[in-house]
């Protein structure tokens, strides 16, 4: 039998969850709500999954509260000890969770199997990406430059602009950095140095991202301007008042933001 040689886009997997009314069960809890019907008591269900007594009371209330109806029946104590045991919802619930977990699974591997599908999917979870960090970037890594203490990483954004960063060598093994691979870059508008493209300084830092202004906001103290790198990329700065003034920034002009390596922070799925 030939083999195929489609290439897949990646392994897809998800820990299973269930909303109801807008609450959310993780697949923990039902891993500890498939245990409690198996051990009939919240302390064995506990250690079965890996919970604190503590832990797995609070996932139980919080469970019941969020499904809308009880799904575990508890009673703590007594002569004969603690007693729990699922309702009809919860059981039927249980039931259903291999089923669903199935589908799930099926789901994911339509998405191997189906590469434009795949790839929206992976744009979908970058778009979610949420951080407090005013500029984050997706690159990919280029090299990855090791020292005795440090790493540099250099990586290639949308815009075709390379950016480098200083990590530790643990960050890099945590974070598994290798070329080719996809990762987050977060940089505080804050941590952006602001300068005019025709100034003809020289600079410590490798890292100088030349674009448009595109939007100048004024605040009572602080002034933040948006760059466009190219290619839908976009930057954002935050500098002084007074800055603002003595570099003299209009919508469509030129400049260039300079961030030290130390200041960019990386991040991978």
């Amino acid at each position: 039998m030939a083999m195929s040689s489609k290439k897949q886009i990646g392994h897809f997997s998800a820990p299973l969850s269930l909303d109801f009314g807008g609450g959310r069960v993780s697949s923990r809890r039902l891993e500890l709500l498939t245990a409690i019907g198996r051990a009939n008591s919240i302390s064995g269900a506990a250690k079965a999954v890996g919970m604190t007594y503590k832990g797995a009371w609070e996932a139980v209330d919080a469970m019941n509260n969020l499904a809308g109806v009880p799904l575990v029946a508890a009673w703590q104590g007594g002569r004969g000890g603690g007693k729990a045991e699922l309702t009809e919802a919860g059981q039927r619930l249980v039931d259903e969770i291999v089923r669903i977990a199935a589908l799930q699974t099926q789901f994911f591997a339509s998405l191997n199997e189906d590469i434009a599908m795949g790839n929206s999917f992976q744009l979908l979870k970058r778009i979610e990406v949420k951080t407090s960090a005013r500029n984050a970037f997706m690159g990919i890594v280029e090299s990855v430059q090791m020292s005795s203490v440090n790493a540099e990483v250099t990586l290639r954004l949308a815009s075709g602009e390379a950016l480098y960063a200083i990590i530790t060598r643990e960050s890099v093994r945590s974070l598994d950095l290798v070329p080719g691979k996809v990762v987050y870059a977060l940089i505080k508008a804050s941590w952006v140095v602001l300068t005019s493209a025709d100034d003809k300084i020289k600079i410590s830092t490798r890292n100088c991202l030349c674009g448009l202004v595109t939007h100048i906001e004024e605040g009572s103290v602080s002034t933040e301007v948006l760059l466009d790198l190219g290619k839908g990329v976009t930057l954002a700065a935050i500098i002084t008042n007074e800055s603002h003034k003595m570099l003299g920034f209009a919508v469509g002009s030129r400049a260039c933001a300079l961030i030290k390596e130390s200041h960019i922070i990386l991040g991978v799925d």
